[in-house]
């Protein structure tokens, strides 16, 4: 019996002079400082790993500042925690910071790469560039190279301002580090807040268009380095000789116009640029880096903004009798076959930025390319090219409007060009070409097509008035799939601002910038354009569907009106038309795969997974931390022990556990940490009464909301899988020493309580601070063990996570563990989360040993479920 009592927390305690209890009275409460400190620190762990989560499923788009700055504050949390468990146990884990140190280590080479630099000339004449080059002047140019030097195509002569080039600008006067410096300091998209439409989303939406306003500010007004100007005015005084030689300046970013990242449309070409504003609009190229639907666009896909170096192609305008797009397949059908050619008369200008109807020719892969249809717009204007005004729109006249802008036997000679193509790249092409005043060809660009194939029982719905009631038909489905939501037309660009989550954009044109609404759009239509445009190519890149050349649109669908966009059957329906979405392709994960995910999936691997989950396993110590996890589940675990273990080792009664009295003595104990207690209490025993814990309270009222009936009845098999016959026992008084020195007890405080407890074979480790700060209010829960075999084990941590889950928890399982959270809400939310969480401790004892069959385990489910709401909740 002596050896029973000598473990109690109030045993063997002597007098002390009033000096030793004010100093032990000091030191427990700067222990208790840092306690809470560490607390602090555990809580922002868990939401930045939260965050991490949520980030990784890659519904809402992130950029290398949130990797970063998620890294950073997650170092900074654990250190923290880490320095607050060594002032409380000073010297007792030495390895604690060796392993944080390593850790770190692990991450830092993951989010802060060494950046390749750029060696080679500033210029590249384009008589000299292959495929081989894009690394120094982007895949644009390259390709264009390529298809003049070694397909000996009709390229016009050009040169390149370089990869090198654009660093040595971004390196003047540290433009590039006062850049990175706005971007991380700006709040652009948040994946907490950005799966809702709520304030910071719209504000994170208006801090975009003012970062890339005053990033795009700063490059123009950023002089060239001296000897960046000479190079350029050098190459174009070479290909001018002499002449007033107009210029075609285009992008051709590291990273464009590859198949997985077109970046179509999404930076400035400048066209019709003399020698005086060559270095304007090399500035105006690179500035458009940083427009908004381009800094939307990287974002969304998971590009990082230091792997994109802003290449600038430069050749002479083309006088473009004609112009247009070729694809060597279709888009929007990875099945199709034929090849597309949409074409306009002047520059192609109109099909890319789908500003104008164009003409469309579709030949067949059969022996002669035989042409399958064509279709006449009614082209009204076109773009052309004046000495004086630069680019802009000239009027067709008299029947030009409504004949072909190119004939058949051109149409074919670039279904021709673009079935070459493919085969020379191994994979479909997009094309950009124009005829000059002499009828010959000019390539200008050719980039890998991207495709996306058609859920097959999407496809094959049946269309028409029978789904519902049809607004409008027609048009080309610019990106196929069904999306609903409420009609939301777009006239300029700060109705980015307020366009909602989930509402169907609505414009006159399909113009380029409004890519930067598709990652928040249901659905696009538009009253012109085509599937060879810009904004085309990013709607099948972000899987959203588009339904082009609707005429009328804008006035046949009213503002706020829900409609379902079928862009698939070409129709828009009054309502949400179920058959229609419930078969339409799922939303793919955009971030996946892509540079920015991939950094933080890497880095999460040292952060996110938990190793030590068993306290009392041999492998819970600091060498074994993996993980930051693991670093902040040891602190946190051995904090607590620190706690409960003061007034035992220090002979402190003010701080030693009592005994909890409720009608009797029960078997828990608690140790009041600061105000828990309503007034100081001498004796071994607390009366409830006396107890000012919200939280204890609460959970409390749950845990004796509905007395327990016992063990469930157990079958053959159960009893077998039980360990030990003792462990039936509903008698929870203690049969053996646990690593605090008893099995049940709470610690507390006015807002907290951490009550850690066992009951026979599984253990519940329950922490909450709940008060008026809503903000700072959180629960988590964590249950483990059991006395049946593990499958029964493991059934039972997942029938406990998807009871809590059902009230609103976060869970996750891991073996026969289970652990949930739950934060941020109001104080009487989170005392009704606590009764019932309870009321679950009490109730889910021993029910690992009937869980292998499927209607016991329905009928415990439905038992609990209705205590709760009929007792717990209205108790």
């Amino acid at each position: 019996m002596a050896d029973f009592f000598s473990w109690l927390p109030f045993g063997g305690q002597r007098k002390k002079s009033r000096s030793s209890l004010e100093t032990l009275r000091a030191d427990f409460t700067a222990r208790y400082h840092h306690f809470k400190l560490l607390l602090n620190a555990n809580n922002e762990t868990h939401e930045l790993m939260l965050d991490m989560e949520e980030a990784l499923r890659g519904l809402t788009p992130f950029g290398m500042h949130f990797v970063r700055a998620a890294c950073t504050r997650m170092s900074t949390a654990v250190f923290q925690m880490v320095k607050h468990l060594n002032e409380l146990a000073p010297g007792k884990y030495p390895r604690l910071q060796e392993r944080f140190k390593d850790i770190q280590q692990d991450i830092n080479p993951l989010v802060w790469p060494r950046q390749a630099q750029s060696p080679g000339p500033l210029v590249m004449d384009l008589a000299a560039v292959t495929r081989a080059d894009q690394d120094l002047v982007g895949l644009k140019m390259a390709n264009a190279g390529e298809m003049k030097n070694r397909l000996e195509l009709n390229v016009p002569d050009g040169f390149v301002v370089t990869a090198a080039a654009y660093r040595l600008f971004m390196d003047q006067g540290r433009l590039q580090e006062e850049i990175d410096r706005r971007i991380q300091a700006a709040e652009i998209f948040d994946p907490e807040e950005a799966a809702g439409q709520g304030t910071r989303e719209l504000a994170g939406r208006a801090e975009l268009l003012r970062l890339s306003a005053s990033i795009q500010d700063l490059i123009r007004e950023t002089p060239l380095p001296a000897g960046l100007e000479s190079a350029i005015f050098a190459a174009y005084d070479g290909l001018a000789r002499g002449r007033d030689l107009r210029l075609a300046m285009r992008s051709s970013c590291q990273g464009e116009d590859l198949e997985s990242y077109s970046f179509a449309g999404q930076y400035r070409t400048a066209l019709n640029i003399d020698r005086a504003g060559l270095a304007p609009a090399y500035k105006d190229v690179i500035a458009s880096k940083y427009s908004p639907q381009a800094t939307a666009y990287r974002l969304s896909r998971g590009v990082p903004d230091e792997d994109v170096a802003m290449c600038v192609g430069c050749m002479p305008m083309v006088e473009a009798r004609s112009g247009g797009v070729a694809y060597s397949r279709s888009p929007v059908d990875i099945a199709d076959t034929r090849v597309f050619i949409h074409s306009v008369w002047g520059l192609p200008r109109a099909v890319v930025e789908g500003s104008l109807e164009a003409d469309a020719f579709i030949f067949s892969r059969e022996r002669g390319l035989p042409l399958k249809h064509m279709s006449l717009a009614r082209k009204t204007r076109r773009f052309v090219c004046d000495k004086d005004r630069g680019v802009c729109l000239a009027e067709n006249t008299g029947e030009q409007a409504g004949l072909p802008s190119i004939d058949e036997k051109t149409a074919r000679d670039l279904a021709e060009l673009a079935v070459g193509l493919e085969a020379y790249y191994g994979s479909p092409q997009d094309m950009e070409w124009a005829l000059d005043g002499q009828n010959n060809l000019v390539m200008l660009q050719c980039r890998p097509l991207k495709q996306v194939g058609e859920a097959q029982k999407h496809a094959l719905l049946p269309r028409g008035p029978a789904l519902g009631p049809v607004l409008v038909q027609g048009g080309e489905t610019a990106s196929p799939g069904a999306g609903a939501g409420p009609i939301y037309p777009i006239l300029k660009d700060s109705d980015a601002l307020s366009f909602p989550q989930g509402a169907v954009l609505l414009a006159e044109q399909a113009l380029p910038r409004w890519a930067a609404m598709l990652n928040w759009a249901s659905a696009v239509v538009t009253e012109q354009g085509n599937s060879a445009g810009h904004l085309a190519n990013v709607a099948r890149e972000f899987g959203v569907p588009a339904l082009f050349g609707v005429g009328k649109a804008m006035d046949r669908l009213a503002p706020g009106q829900t409609v379902t966009v079928d862009a698939t059957g070409k129709a828009v329906y009054d309502g949400r038309i179920r058959a229609l979405l419930s078969t339409a392709p799922a939303a793919r994960n955009l971030m996946k795969g892509s540079p920015v995910y991939a950094a933080l999936q890497a880095a999460a691997e040292h952060i996110l997974p938990l190793n030590l989950l068993d306290p009392e396993a041999v492998t819970f110590r600091p060498r074994h931390c993996r993980t930051f996890h693991d670093l902040t589940r040891f602190c946190h675990e051995k904090a607590v022990e620190e706690m409960f273990c003061f007034g035992t080792e220090h002979d402190f009664p003010e701080a030693a556990a009592k005994q909890l009295y409720s009608g009797g003595a029960k078997q828990f104990w608690v140790v009041n940490l600061d105000d828990g207690f309503k007034v100081p209490v001498r004796e071994k025993l607390v009366r409830l009464e006396e107890i000012a814990s919200i939280p204890m309270l609460a959970l409390w009222l749950g845990m004796t909301a509905v007395p327990w009936a016992g063990p469930p009845p157990v079958d053959t098999k159960g009893f077998m899988s039980v360990l030990f016959e003792a462990s039936v026992n509903p008698a929870l008084v203690p049969d053996m020493k646990s690593r605090y020195a008893m099995k049940n007890y709470f610690m507390i405080s006015k807002n907290f309580c951490s009550l850690q407890s066992r009951f026979g074979f599984h253990f519940c480790d329950t922490e909450a601070l709940v008060g008026e700060r809503t903000r700072e209010n959180y629960i988590s829960f964590q249950f483990k063990g059991g006395a049946a075999n593990m499958d029964r084990r493991v059934t039972r941590a997942r029938f406990v996570s998807e009871m809590l889950e059902a009230f609103d928890f976060r869970t996750q399982v891991r073996e026969d563990s289970a652990s949930a959270r739950i934060e941020g809400l109001d104080q009487a939310f989170m005392e009704d989360r606590l009764k019932i969480l309870g009321y679950l401790i009490m109730h889910t004892r021993q029910l690992d040993m009937v869980m292998a069959d499927a209607a016991s385990i329905s009928q415990h489910r439905n038992k609990l479920m209705k205590d709760i709401k009929e007792i717990v909740l209205k108790g």
